[in-house]
C-alpha cells in the first residue's frame, strides 16, 4: 500500500490558533461578500465529520473480520491463544476502568455549560438515556443486518463481523483464502482513504474550531486544557501504574528492565503514532533485547495491534466521557455501565494507525448517542495525544507477550544486562 504523509502536530496547532483568532471575530451574523462565514466553516466543519463516519462501517468490519478470521484460523492458537486473548482482556478492561474513574474524578468538562452545548444536547442526548439493556439486546442481534448497517447500528455491525470472521475459517481453506483477501482488501482501502482524510485534519480543526470558538469564545479553551492533563494522567497511571504492578505480580520481573529493553519500540510508537508500523521493532526488541521466544513473539505481538491497543481504549473512555461533560449529558448508572461495556467491545476492532482512535470514538458516540459536533472539541487535540496512547498500548501488548511467555515456562526473560541502541 503506498505510503501517505500525516498532518504534523504543529500544522494542527498552527490550525487551532488560527481557529481561535476568527472565531473571535465572526458570529452568526457576520456577513462577507454577502455569504456567511459562520455557515461556510459550519458546513465544512460537518463534511469533515462525514469524512470520518463515511469509512466508519466498512474499517470496522473489515478490521474484526480480518482479526477474528486471523485468530481463529492460526493453528498454535490453543492454549497460548486463550492465555493471550485473557491477557488482552484484563488489560484492556483496566485501561477502559482507570479512564472511566479518573476522567469522574476529575471532570475536566464540568462546568463548560454554554448555551449552545445545551441547545445541542437537548437535541441529540435522549438517544443516549433510552431504556438501555432491551434495546441493547435488540442492536446487537438485529433483524436485518443490511438495514442495520444502514442505520449505522454498530452493536450489530460488530456482532455480526465477530460471527462472519469466525465462520469464513470454517467453509474450507479455498473459500477462506478467497473472503480474507477480499476483506484484507476492504481493509487496506479503507486505511488508504483515512491517511488521506488524516491529511486534510488542520482543514478539518481549523473550520470545527471556529465555529466552536464563535460559539463559546475563549471559555474553550479551559475544558480542552483540562482534558489534555487529565488524559496524560489516566495514561499515565496505566503504563506507570497498572503495568509495573502486573509485571511485578504475575512475572516477578523489573519494569526498570523491561522499559529499558522495549525503548526503542516506544520511541517509535510515540514518533509515529501506529502500532502496526511499531510492530517490527517491537518484535526485534521482545526476541533480541527481552529474550522471549520466536513462538510467542509472532503470535501475541501481531494480535496485539488490532486487539490490545489498551491505550486507545482509556482515551476512548475519557473522550466521551468529556464530550458528555461539556454537552451536558446526564449519564444513567446503566449508561454507564453501558459505557464500559461498549468501549470493551469496540476495543478489539480499532484499526492500529494514526486516526483510527478517531472512528472508534466515533462509533462509541453513535452506539451512545452523543452529539458528533462534540468531535471538533477532540479533533484539535487527536494527533498529539495520539503519540501518548499508541505509547501506552504498545506497553500493553509487550508485557502481555512477556505474561503469556513467562507462564510458558520462560525463565530467561529480562536476563541481558546491556543493550546495544
Amino acid at each position: 500500500m503506498a505510503k501517505v504523509s500525516q498532518a504534523k502536530p504543529w500544522t494542527i496547532l498552527i490550525a487551532l490558533v488560527l481557529a481561535l483568532f476568527v472565531g473571535s471575530i465572526i458570529d452568526k451574523e457576520t456577513q462577507f461578500l454577502g455569504m456567511s462565514p459562520y455557515a461556510t466553516f459550519d458546513l465544512l466543519g460537518q463534511l469533515f465529520i462525514n469524512a470520518l463516519t463515511l469509512i466508519v462501517v466498512p474499517l470496522v468490519a473489515a478490521s474484526i473480520v480480518t482479526g477474528v478470521a486471523r485468530i481463529a484460523s492460526e493453528e498454535q492458537f490453543g492454549r497460548v491463544g486463550l492465555k493471550t486473548f485473557g491477557y488482552f482482556f484484563l488489560t484492556n478492561l483496566a485501561a477502559i476502568l482507570i479512564g472511566f474513574f479518573i476522567c469522574n474524578l476529575l471532570g475536566p468538562g464540568k462546568g463548560f455549560t454554554m448555551d449552545w452545548a445545551q441547545s445541542v444536547s437537548t437535541e441529540t442526548a435522549p438517544l443516549a438515556q433510552k431504556g438501555i439493556f432491551s434495546e441493547l439486546i435488540l442492536e446487537i442481534i438485529p433483524s436485518n443486518i443490511l438495514a442495520a448497517f444502514a442505520k449505522g447500528n454498530m452493536l450489530g455491525l460488530i456482532f455480526f463481523s465477530l460471527l462472519f470472521g469466525y465462520a469464513i475459517t470454517q467453509v474450507g481453506r479455498k473459500h477462506m483464502s478467497t473472503h480474507l483477501q477480499m476483506w484484507k482488501g476492504i481493509f487496506e482501502a479503507m486505511i488508504y482513504i483515512v491517511h488521506g482524510i488524516m491529511r486534510l485534519l488542520p482543514i478539518g480543526v481549523f473550520c470545527l474550531a471556529v465555529k466552536i470558538f464563535s460559539d463559546a469564545g475563549l471559555e474553550t479553551l479551559r475544558p480542552l486544557g483540562n482534558f489534555i492533563w487529565v488524559a496524560l494522567i489516566g495514561l499515565g497511571v496505566f503504563a506507570f501504574g497498572f503495568i509495573p504492578l502486573l509485571l511485578k505480580v504475575k512475572a516477578k520481573l523489573s519494569f526498570k528492565k523491561y522499559f529499558r529493553a522495549i525503548s526503542p519500540a516506544l520511541v517509535t510508537a510515540f514518533s509515529t503514532g501506529s502500532s502496526s508500523a511499531t510492530l517490527p521493532i517491537s518484535l526485534e526488541c521482545m526476541e533480541e533485547r527481552v529474550g522471549l521466544s520466536n513462538r510467542i513473539c509472532s503470535l501475541v505481538l501481531p494480535l496485539g495491534t488490532s486487539l490490545n491497543l489498551a491505550g486507545t481504549a482509556l482515551y476512548n473512555t475519557m473522550a466521551v466521557l468529556f464530550i458528555g461533560q461539556v454537552f451536558g449529558v446526564d449519564f444513567s448508572v446503566a449508561n454507564q455501565l453501558l459505557l464500559v461495556f461498549v468501549t470493551l467491545l469496540v476495543s478489539f476492532g480499532v484499526a492500529s494507525v494514526p486516526g483510527g482512535g478517531l472512528v472508534a470514538v466515533l462509533t462509541i458516540m453513535r452506539i451512545m448517542g452523543m452529539p458528533m459536533e462534540g468531535l471538533g472539541l477532540l479533533l484539535a487535540l487527536d494527533r498529539i495525544l495520539d503519540m501518548f496512547r499508541t505509547t501506552t498500548s504498545v506497553f500493553s501488548y509487550t508485557t502481555v507477550a512477556i505474561l503469556v511467555g513467562k507462564s510458558e515456562g520462560e525463565d530467561r526473560l529480562l536476563s541481558k544486562k546491556n543493550y546495544i541502541v
